[in-house]
């Protein structure tokens, strides 16, 4: 029962590792200089003249900045090569600091270096014996604000053309939308008559205009009203039907009527194929006999009583009409912002890619992990020191272990960060067992890959090595990848994990970090995390 319990708890708390082999020597020109100082850091490494060797290339080597990365020199040794890398490294506050152990891959296979403390002492001034410097000119710094002011300058002129367009949509049908609400021929014509008077075409000295538009009101009334075709009547012809439908309908019309309507019709002709020009009074008047016509006409036809079902019928078809109109609207907008950001984003796809459009448009939360701001923090007893993106949350323990199981427990923590479910996962843990216990973290390894696959997990492939850190503290290291089921998307996805896994005095120390494979950030975001690991020796 108390081995059950034992391999339960090393579960439960799972970590896995791998060994390395020193491949890879470190040097640096002084553990000890000023702020500001350049360190000379030395890696090398000999390898057979078939091998491939990609040194890091990363920005800082944990808290120092890389300022200098000189070319990597290639010393011949028969069919042998030793390749010599240096870096120049800095850092601008004073303190302690740790040159972490940084990966060199060989053969597709990572080496790592060991880690060196170097320390970074104040500068000491004397304001007597200090030479004084005039202030120097402004230096231009690049800007760093980064792309995103230019996504959202075209969502707000996406935005701007999908509201102008509606808009101009809207007043377009607004004007067929009232011609179809009008019930008789007299309204509509009444408020045409309004709606031109608005337009001051013939003040803005645009006579011709004017006048074709005041007759065709006059033409359209006719037609509608009296049911004779004026729209396609010379204006003789307009007059002889007129008087004719006159006498056919019983109207009471009055020569003076016929005769305003037939200058104003003769009038407007002059101007259309005459070039001729009334004067502004002439065309005041002219704009009141058609006013006048038109009222005048309206009172001599005889009135025929509506039915009350057509007038039902037809506002119900002008409802209708609405509708239509504000659905075409919303489709044309809407199709206008979709074909627009289609467009913008196959531009960008096209020109910087599918990675950078998904990474920098859509989001990317690895991305977001990788370029905040980071912390470096110490978790559990004994001590496990490292670099993450957020601070690692602690987590109840007696949520992951059993009453039963924690009885065989002095102490344990575990800390966490997202989800093996999710895109990223950090763990730390350490544990101490009540009684002395002699720990193999072999078999210790096992269990988390049993622990793993009661989580879910398929097709694992780790590989665990034996190594020891720089403190003295044996451990193991696995990596590798497994499969897992997003319980949400309901897809599997391939996770790649690495897992440190170290014993100290009976005790447990463990440190686990996962990312989506092939997710260029995820991997970034390991290596940095791994390298600034940094174990605390347990108390005698």
């Amino acid at each position: 029962m108390k081995k059950y319990v034992y391999i339960l708890v090393l579960a439960l708390v799972s970590a896995i590792g791998f060994a390395q082999q020193k491949k890879v020597t470190t040097a640096i020109d002084s553990t000890r200089k000023k702020i500001g100082a350049e360190f000379k850091l030395t890696l090398k490494t000999n390898v057979d003249t078939l091998s491939k060797v990609t040194f890091p290339a990363f920005k800082n080597f944990g808290a120092l900045e890389v300022i200098q990365e000189y070319p990597t020199d290639t010393i011949a040794q028969g069919d042998r090569y030793e390749l010599v890398k240096k870096y120049g490294l800095t850092q601008f506050d004073s303190g302690r600091y740790m040159v972490p152990r940084l990966p060199v891959i060989i053969n597709g296979k990572p080496h790592f270096s060991d880690s060196i403390r170097v320390e970074v002492a104040n500068v000491a001034v004397d304001t007597l014996k200090q030479k004084m410097y005039d202030i120097k000119d402004i230096v231009p710094v690049k800007d760093e604000i980064g792309d995103w002011w230019i996504y959202l300058l075209l969502l707000i002129a996406i935005g701007a053309g999908g509201y102008f367009l509606y808009h101009y949509l809207k007043k377009k049908q607004a004007l067929k939308a009232d011609e179809f609400a009008y019930k008789t021929p007299i309204e509509k014509a009444t408020m045409l008559l309004q709606t031109l008077e608005k337009k001051e075409l013939w003040q803005k000295g645009e006579v011709k205009t004017y006048y074709s538009e005041l007759t065709d009101i006059a033409r359209n009334y006719i037609e509608e009203a009296i049911h004779i075709p004026a729209m396609e009547s010379t204006t003789s012809e307009l007059i002889v039907a007129l008087r004719a439908a006159s006498v056919q309908k019983k109207m009471s019309l009055t020569p003076e009527t016929v005769e305003n309507l037939e200058r104003v019709l003769r009038q407007a002709d002059l101007v259309k194929f005459a070039k001729s020009k009334p004067l502004d009074f002439e065309i005041t008047e002219d704009r009141n006999k058609i006013e006048k016509v038109i009222v005048t006409l309206d009172k001599a036809i005889p009135q025929e009583e509506e039915e009350i079902d057509d007038l039902a019928y037809k506002k119900a078809l002008h409802e209708k009409m609405l509708r239509r109109q504000k659905r075409n609207r919303i489709l044309a907008t809407a199709g206008f912002v979709v074909l627009a950001l289609v467009g913008v984003t196959a531009y960008f796809v096209i020109t910087k890619g599918f990675t950078y459009v998904k990474d920098n448009v859509i989001g990317s939360q690895t991305k977001e992990l990788l370029e905040g701001e980071w912390v470096y923090s110490e978790y559990g007893d004994p001590g496990v020191k490292l670099e993450t993106p957020h601070v690692l949350k602690r987590q109840k323990s007696s949520d992951a272990v059993p009453k039963d199981a924690m009885a065989f427990l002095k102490d344990m923590t575990i800390f966490s960060y997202g989800s093996l479910a999710g895109k990223f996962y950090s763990m730390v843990s350490t544990m101490k067992f009540a009684n002395e216990t002699e720990l193999d973290l072999n078999q210790s390894y096992e269990g988390v890959l049993q622990t793993l696959e009661m989580r879910g997990a398929k097709n694992i492939f780790m590989k665990p090595e034996e190594f020891s850190t720089q403190q003295g503290i044996t451990g193991i290291r696995g990596y590798g990848t497994m499969m897992f089921l997003d319980p949400i998307a309901q897809k599997s996805y391939k996770v790649y994990c690495e897992i440190l896994l170290f014993k100290q005095d009976g005790g447990l120390q463990q440190v686990m970090v996962a990312y989506e494979e092939g997710d260029a950030y995820g991997k970034d975001i390991l290596s940095r995390i791994i390298n600034s690991v940094e174990l605390k020796k347990a108390a005698p």
